[in-house]
C-alpha cells in the first residue's frame, strides 16, 4: 500500500484529503506545518508527498529543498498554490491550482505514484 505524506495549515483541508485517500486505498499521515512535516518524511517512508506551498515559518518551496537534498531526493512533491505560476521553475514534480477537486488530486497522486514504480 502506497504511502501519503499531506502538509497543510488548514486542518479541515488535512482531514478532506486524508479521507479521500484513505477510502483510495493509501495510508496517510498529516503534518500541519512545514517543519513537522520534514520531520515525519525523513523519519518515515512515503512514496509521494503533498504540500501547501504557503506555510507559516517553513513553507512548501523549502520542504521541496529539503526532500530534493536528502537520501530520498526522488520521491515525487505536488505542491498546491493559489498562485501556481509563481512556481513554474520550483521544481515540483506537479503542482494543483487551487481551488481544485478531490477527483483532481487523487488523479494526481495515483499518477505520479504509478509513474514512480518500477514496471512488472
Amino acid at each position: 500500500m502506497e504511502s501519503v505524506l499531506i502538509i497543510d495549515d488548514e486542518q479541515s483541508i488535512l482531514q478532506v484529503f486524508d479521507y479521500a485517500l484513505t477510502r483510495s486505498g493509501f495510508t496517510v499521515e498529516t503534518a500541519a506545518d512545514g517543519r513537522e512535516g520534514l520531520q515525519k518524511f525523513l523519519r518515515g517512508r512515503f512514496d509521494l508527498v503533498v504540500t501547501d506551498v504557503l506555510l507559516q515559518g517553513m513553507d512548501g518551496r523549502d520542504v521541496l529543498k529539503k526532500i530534493r537534498s536528502s537520501e530520498k531526493r526522488q520521491t515525487p512533491v505536488i505542491g498546491m498554490s493559489g498562485t501556481p505560476w509563481l512556481l513554474a521553475d520550483a521544481g515540483f514534480d506537479h503542482v494543483l491550482e487551487k481551488p481544485f477537486s478531490i477527483h483532481r488530486l487523487l488523479e494526481s497522486v495515483q499518477g505520479l505514484i504509478k509513474r514512480g514504480l518500477p514496471e512488472a
